[in-house]
């Protein structure tokens, strides 16, 4: 007998890190719940990370307006509807107004929490947070796979992928470091000797790009620059051996690959926008992030305040990742396949402990008179309230 489709609607950041980051939300709930049905709301930036959710309905793209008129905007989209969960990682009060069955609305915590485990006490999940998952399709893999085939006579290799940009040049590494950074781990004597380096960026940051192109021999580079979408750029990335990035979305698309990635971390918290994954590493230079916000509180000064990271500390980290990765990988036992529990069923699935905390209501005070209101930027990552990463 089929069953009734469990209407869910998700909504989730502006920023494209942000949203990767609760993205696992999503995996968690897809698996939890065979016959969900996604409604995502995004931002117009993080959306495509959407486009293959499986029981996606319809991804809504909210674009910020005059005032708080973009949330009444969506509140009219979505009100016809009676949802099985609302999910409101912007701690709006929009579930305040739509019938639903269950609601889940994020609030601040007085804490300093990483965003992969402050998006999981929204559903109030205790042990391991759900990593970050995207989902993509065959199709999407076999493009990327396509991009990086070296040509006829070029060397293949191990790919060492990098992400020079980000939305604001006080988190933006020097360019010429990251060449000479490529170049020790992919010369001579390096752990991904003989390898490609693999250029990953937005449409707006090919200029920037061109020193590492001229820094790499001919044929030793793929420069996807913007030339991909987002889920191409993660397909292409669980192909690399390493990612070296500053803090920003691709550095947490890197991660949700699940490839070995060291992001580049001064004006920005680790401690919340640190990569999430067994294989990843914050690296900074000598200063806190503590002494950048007493130099600049707002964070938006036109300061390059990554000039003091240097490159033997950004090597010597990516060396002693891959060496771990690599010791790792020898003292690993033979993957056991185990045989695969039950298929859970919606029934099931609304018993079970780890959905327990889905089923029921996220204690949220109403006001009398509740007001649609978006959520302020936290004071640990300042310039969260701007362009999306």
């Amino acid at each position: 007998m089929t069953q009734r489709a469990f209407p869910i609607l998700f909504i989730t950041a502006t920023r494209i890190g942000d949203a990767v980051l609760s993205s696992g939300l999503i995996r968690f709930l897809a698996d939890q719940i065979p016959n969900a049905r996604f409604t995502i709301v995004s931002g117009p930036l993080a959306a495509p990370l959407f486009a293959h959710v499986p029981g996606l309905d319809r991804v809504i793209v909210m674009e910020k307006g005059k005032g708080k008129g973009h949330w009444f905007k969506l509140w009219n989209q979505v009100r016809h509807k009676k949802w099985g969960l609302v999910v409101d990682l912007r701690g709006s009060g929009t579930a305040l107004f739509l019938r639903r069955e269950k609601r889940a609305i994020w609030k601040k915590s007085p804490d300093v929490l990483h965003k992969v485990v402050d998006a999981a006490r929204v559903l109030k999940l205790e042990g391991d947070p759900p990593a970050p998952h995207l989902y993509i399709t065959p199709e999407v893999q076999a493009l990327a796979d396509q991009l990086l085939a070296p040509r006829r006579g070029e060397p293949d290799g191990p790919i060492l992928a990098v992400g020079p940009a980000s939305n604001w040049v006080g988190k933006i590494w020097p360019i010429e470091r990251f060449a000479q950074t490529a170049q020790q781990l992919l010369g001579p004597g390096g752990p991904l000797e003989g390898g490609r380096l693999l250029i990953l960026g937005g449409p707006g940051d090919g200029r920037m790009v061109e020193e590492l192109r001229m820094a790499s021999a001919r044929g030793r580079y793929v420069d996807l620059t913007g030339k991909v979408d987002l889920l191409t750029a993660y397909a292409a990335l669980k192909r690399a051996d390493l990612f070296i990035g500053n803090d920003s979305g691709l550095m947490h698309i890197a991660a949700a690959a699940g490839i070995p990635t060291i992001g580049l971390f001064g004006p920005s918290d680790e401690r919340r926008y640190g990569p999430w994954g067994p294989w990843t590493k914050a690296v900074r230079g000598p200063r806190t992030f503590e002494q950048f916000l007493a130099v600049d509180p707002d964070l938006s000064q036109a300061i390059r305040h990554m000039s003091d990271l240097p490159v033997t500390t950004v090597v010597k980290a990516a060396k002693a990742l891959l060496a771990e990765v690599k010791a790792a990988k020898v003292a690993a036992p033979e993957a056991v396949v185990e045989e695969g529990a039950p298929e859970a069923t919606p029934e099931d699935a609304a018993v079970t402990p780890e959905l327990q905390a889905v089923v029921e209501d996220v204690a949220v005070e109403e006001a009398e008179a509740p007001v649609l209101e978006e959520a302020g930027p936290s004071s640990a990552h300042a310039d969260e309230g701007r362009d999306p990463s």
